[in-house]
């Protein structure tokens, strides 16, 4: 496979979304806003709480963004499209090898905890509209 390839080489394998799962891209700001606070090691605790599902951290992007990966959708509408796109079909996405949980460059902030851990769309919708409700100067 590409991506066992991918992984020895640089850390971090870019793998097709959509069918194994997708991701909702979450700006820092408001994944901060949800869960109040900045330090780390709480945000780890408090996300993987939240989401109960895996999520990678890519500094290198836009300023900090977050990767909910989330069981495909199939075909149903995502009402946070404008402010945390939902990756699918067509889309690509750099996922560290398990193992690799801190900087520098894209990392797990929240592992998989076993093949097929992935979030529910619901509960990160949730977090999302609760990051928008609390956060100043989140867009939506």
């Amino acid at each position: 496979m590409h991506a066992w390839h991918e992984w020895a080489d640089r850390g971090v394998a870019l793998m097709p979304l959509g069918q194994r799962f997708e991701a909702a891209r979450l700006p820092e700001r408001l994944v901060l806003a949800a869960m109040c606070t900045t330090d780390p090691q709480q945000l780890t605790t408090l996300l993987g709480r939240a989401l109960n599902g895996p999520v990678i951290y890519d500094n290198l992007a836009m300023g900090g963004t977050y990767y909910a990966l989330m069981q495909p959708r199939a075909d149903r509408a995502w009402a946070h499209q404008a402010v945390a796109p939902c990756l699918g079909a067509g889309s690509y996405l750099g996922v560290p090898r398990i193992g690799r949980t801190g900087p520098p460059g894209t990392y797990w902030v929240v592992p998989p905890r076993f093949e097929g851990d992935l979030c529910e769309p619901e509960t990160v919708a949730a977090l999302i509209t609760y990051g928008l409700s609390v956060g100043k100067g989140v867009k939506q």
